[in-house]
């Protein structure tokens, strides 16, 4: 993603587009996975956990990204490829893999649908699926 893209996202998000805020946009986009604070501290080297993290909330609030729990205690983010400034439309498939700890996005997989009692609401969905990926299966498999 170019820098005029990031603006560009930003603006729409009602984000103002500071030099921060875009590098951080960048990685996300660059990696396409969520990623943790941790992660994305170690991938921008320019800010500190506390400005990545400031970014991240200010992200989230305004629906640019949305944070999942990776399966194994921590929390990730990705950006929302949502539709909508106001809420979050991207819903989808994560899958966790126990050996490597990379987390995946599976878009391609339809979230069930789930009916709640009445009296309960949702306000979010996050559907982890655990297990190996493909590259720990085949290096499993030539051990």
């Amino acid at each position: 993603m170019n820098e005029s893209a990031c603006v560009e996202l930003l603006q729409k998000h009602a984000i103002k587009p500071t030099s921060n805020r875009i590098v951080v946009l960048k990685a996300l986009a660059h990696e396409e996975r969520p990623m943790s604070v941790s992660e994305l501290e170690n991938t921008i080297l320019t800010i500190d956990k506390s400005g990545v993290f400031r970014t991240l909330m200010l992200f989230k609030e305004r629906h640019l990204v949305h944070s999942l729990e990776d399966g194994n205690g921590g929390v990730r983010y990705e950006l929302c490829l949502s539709h909508d400034e106001d809420e979050d439309d991207d819903v989808h498939v994560h899958f966790f893999c126990e050996r490597c700890g990379q987390v995946y996005c599976l878009h391609d997989i339809p979230i069930p649908a789930v009916e709640l009692p009445d009296g309960f609401s949702v306000a979010t969905i996050n559907y982890m699926v655990k297990g190996v990926c493909p590259s720990c299966a085949c290096e499993e498999d030539n051990l």
